[in-house]
């Protein structure tokens, strides 16, 4: 069978084991899926399986691997050896094998940023802004915080040559803080920033704690927005406005919150087991096993189809009638469990601050792509941008009582938005 879409494989090579234990983590839970006694680490014929099958299933001429956790360097240098050298042996003449490690970043010392330097392995890094909002949530087992050692494996990262892609979850303490979560980033100098909210819910089906509320979630991402986009555009990548960017330029969306159907990004557990997508890696998502089934089986069989249209199928109505669905497309369906105003449930439990965030962001994007199409650099469209506020500043501190409203309404200024701007 030949794979008809293009997909992404996170596999996991040391299950859900990790060394922290962050409040959200989603995955550490999964450790009860496997018997008591399990090793939690890929075997080489798992490995090797896994890596034939993934390169043959590749479209080519480059083949992109994920190795996610739990923590992947828990795996140790060894395993990634051993992945390379699998590699070698599958990979067919002119093409080549790109790596990618998502880590928390604490065990990155010397030996292992040499080996990722010397390999052409890419890194994202958990960081989830200065260390009083970073330790909130991401812990060590003893209970303390990890900003200091996760600074010090940037810190060996770039030492090394290697420049990280950030990821920064959204949560209940850091959205509170946008400005100074956005400037701790800049003064770290990231180059390549995504912000990820996080929800989730405990035994009973309320909201945990640690949640970021949607609202929060909306105003943290408009303030970030407009601090980037009039200061920083061009200078550091920030993936959630820049795939808002390519959708409103009429192109699909990379991520998959953002599309319209999902089931392209699948989960590869130690052992091969296969599941529908990382955040479902549950019984009812199982769809088999690398070292027993072929991946394209798998990526096109109906019940990975299913899941996948489901995104788009499951929609309420309320979400089919706002504006903003063509960026949002309900979001992430495992957030899709409170209720629409008209009672209807599946809606996103994010959906309040998707409308804030969406509704602020698109007319000035699409402002920003029309500058982009007439050939403006980035200096020149933030020159732009503070040449026109400036002159909106100037209609407002300008206007009288009975000139036309500065605010488009075509009523009179002392009819319209006059008592407002006195207040």
């Amino acid at each position: 069978m030949t794979v008809t879409i293009p997909f992404v494989v996170m596999a996991k090579p040391i299950g859900p084991i990790c060394n922290l234990n962050c409040d959200y983590c989603y995955y550490l839970q999964k450790k009860s899926l496997f018997p008591s006694d399990e090793r939690f680490r890929m075997r080489p014929e798992v490995l090797e399986a896994y890596v034939r099958s993934f390169i043959a299933e590749s479209p080519g001429p480059v083949v992109h691997f994920v190795w996610h956790g739990g923590e992947p360097t828990l795996a140790g240098i060894g395993f990634f050896r051993k992945v390379l050298e699998f590699q070698e042996k599958y990979t067919p003449e002119g093409w080549k094998c790109l790596n990618n490690l998502q880590t928390n970043g604490t065990r990155l010392d010397a030996a292992w940023c040499d080996f990722l330097a010397k390999n052409n392995f890419t890194v994202g890094l958990s960081l989830d802004g200065p260390e009083n909002l970073h330790d909130a949530y991401r812990i060590e087992r003893n209970g303390g915080g990890s900003h200091r050692k996760v600074m010090e494996g940037l810190r060996q990262l770039r030492a090394h040559g290697i420049e990280p892609d950030i990821l920064c979850t959204l949560n209940a303490r850091n959205s509170q803080f946008p400005r100074e979560v956005y400037r701790f980033f800049l003064d770290q100098k990231v180059r390549w920033l995504q912000f990820l909210p996080v929800v989730g819910r405990l035994g009973d089906g309320s909201v945990a704690p640690w949640s970021v509320q949607p609202q929060a979630m909306g105003s943290f991402l408009s303030t970030v927005f407009d601090e980037w986009i009039r200061h920083d555009l061009g200078k550091i990548g920030i993936q959630n406005f820049l795939e808002c960017l390519l959708v409103i330029g009429g192109k699909p969306a990379n991520i998959c919150i953002m599309s319209e159907t999902c089931g392209r990004v699948l989960a590869v557990e130690h052992d091969g087991g296969t599941y529908s997508c990382d955040h479902y890696v549950n019984p009812d998502n199982f769809l088999g096993n690398l070292t027993t089934d072929s991946l394209a089986d798998l990526i096109e069989s109906p019940k990975q189809k299913s899941f996948g249209e489901a995104k788009k199928d499951s929609l309420p109505g309320y979400c089919k009638e706002c504006p903003v669905l063509f960026l949002c497309n309900g979001g992430c369906p495992k957030d899709r469990f409170i209720q629409t105003p008209g009672g209807q449930g599946g809606l996103n439990y994010l959906c309040e601050g998707y409308r804030e965030y969406y509704g602020h962001l698109q007319p000035q994007l699409e402002r920003v792509l029309g500058f982009y199409k007439k050939g403006m650099s980035p200096q020149s469209i933030m020159a732009e941008i503070e040449r026109s506020e400036l002159g909106e500043r100037q209609r407002w501190k300008t206007a009288s009582r009975n000139d036309p409203c500065p605010c488009g309404s075509g009523k009179k200024y002392k009819h319209c938005c006059f008592a407002k701007q006195r207040r």
